[in-house]
């Protein structure tokens, strides 16, 4: 197996499109929910159901998407068209989402589900190339595990752009219009993506294409039978949905933690903004913590602890900020550092199922990936305004029920922390350890 050392450069490079990517999903992640129940003016009902209502759709558009890419040859390779294609639709449509129109309640719920399922179809065709572009880069399995380390730093980054300057944006633009303030900010993060993606496509270089006369033997519904019959793919995929739904109670819950149980609203873009920093470290760790280690055993040891420390904060006194902030740092230097070896685990997988079959499935196997974080986004935010719901949740109201204010704490902390210990069962029948990975390397030599 030839492989090539890939230069700081182009993984830097690569780790700008997520930044660009990042700019608007961590937008998402963070103030979605906050910006249609008490902003754009939604139920919180209306908004969850809409939430999982768009993830339907995206069952069909992610598969579809990535079996397109896996057919597709250019001569600016085959992922990378995709980033340049669709950068300019990425960032105009992440603004219109963000936009509050004029319109009395049931328009303004009509208007919420068409921009924002346009901008998940875009999401889509942007996204799903990009990820799978990585097996591309690099054959080189660590040589992937540092690829996505400089992703998810510079992913994170982006998070951290989102959450130091969006609030502050918000009001410095909207000059006290809310929804105006979210528009305008949303215009300079988008503008912000274009010019990301732009160079991610240009300093990055696809080297393992390869034939796709096997691919376009077989339909999509048989590349989906392939991976629906491999165990290993099955299990991170029910991996990433749970994870996304513990993901998403975090950092969803986040600004309604500081500003009902701690009482703190002038906390809020810190802690978002200590949340993403730890991230960006974590991420930047992941080689050199993991270097040594196993990728499964350091995964399930790694989740084992945040579970521990997420239930632990749950009994954390609201007035301790410094504890809070504390454990919050170091739960998500944790996770960020554990992601890159779950995304690296991917392409073993793609790398695995290409010697088992002939078939190189990059796109769907990463399409397949991102619509189970989709669905653990779309599951976790209908139960985030579910459960705000049940718990008599008033949005923009002073005071706050103690059944809301019971349920805003355990869906920052408990469930969450429940969840992650939930990861390490999923994993228990993983097969691709590093050890496997090396007998099945083996086998590639010639005799």
């Amino acid at each position: 197996m030839n492989t090539a050392r890939i230069s700081i450069k182009e993984k830097f490079s690569y780790g700008l499109g997520d930044t660009g990517c990042n700019l608007v999903w961590q937008t998402v992640m963070l103030f979605m929910a906050w910006f249609y129940t008490d902003v754009f003016g939604l139920s919180p009902a209306h908004m969850g159901t809409m939430f999982l209502a768009v993830r339907v759709l995206d069952a069909v558009t992610d598969v579809l998407m990535g079996a397109v890419a896996d057919r597709t040859r250019t001569k600016y390779g085959q992922f990378r068209p995709y980033i340049l294609w669709f950068a300019i639709p990425f960032g105009v449509l992440c603004c219109l989402t963000f936009y509050t129109p004029d319109f009395g309640y049931t328009g303004k719920l009509i208007y919420a589900y068409v921009s924002y399922t346009l901008l998940s179809l875009v999401y889509t065709a942007i996204n799903v190339p990009y990820c799978a572009m990585i097996n591309n880069i690099s054959n080189d399995s660590r040589e992937r595990v540092s690829l996505q380390s400089w992703r998810f730093a510079l992913s994170t980054l982006g998070g951290l752009i989102v959450s130091l300057t969006a609030l502050p944006l918000v009001a410095w633009l909207g000059q006290g219009n809310v929804q105006n303030g979210y528009f305008y900010t949303m215009i300079v993060m988008g503008c912000l993506s274009i010019i990301l993606f732009f160079i991610c496509f240009g300093l990055t270089k696809e080297r393992y294409t390869t034939d796709i006369a096997v691919n376009n033997q077989s339909s999509i519904l048989d590349d989906l039978k392939t991976l629906l019959a491999n165990k290993d793919w099955r299990i991170l995929f029910a991996l990433n949905v749970v994870n996304l739904i513990a993901v998403l109670f975090k950092g969803g819950t986040t600004l309604y933690y500081v500003n009902n149980i701690m009482g703190r609203a002038d906390l809020g873009s810190l802690l978002l903004t200590t949340t993403l920093a730890s991230g960006v470290l974590g991420a930047m760790l992941s080689p050199f913590i993991f270097k040594n280690i196993d990728k499964v055993k350091g995964f399930k040891i790694s989740m084992a602890i945040e579970a521990a420390l997420l239930i632990g904060m749950y009994f954390v006194p609201a007035g301790n900020v410094a504890a809070i902030f504390a454990l919050v740092i170091i739960i998500n230097i944790i996770q960020l550092a554990a992601t890159p070896l779950q995304w690296s685990m991917l392409s073993d997988i793609i790398d695995a199922e290409e010697k088992r079959s002939g078939k190189k499935l990059s796109g769907i196997v990463f399409s397949t990936n991102l619509f189970a974080i989709k669905l653990g986004i779309a599951i976790g935010g209908a139960l985030v305004g579910y459960m705000l719901a049940w718990g008599d949740y008033v949005g923009g109201a002073a005071q706050q029920t103690d059944s809301a204010l019971q349920m805003i704490a355990l869906r920052f902390t408990v469930v969450p922390g429940v969840l992650v210990a939930l990861l390490i069962v999923i994993m228990s029948k993983y097969s691709l350890d590093d050890k496997r990975l090396s007998r099945l390397a083996q086998d590639d030599l010639p005799a």
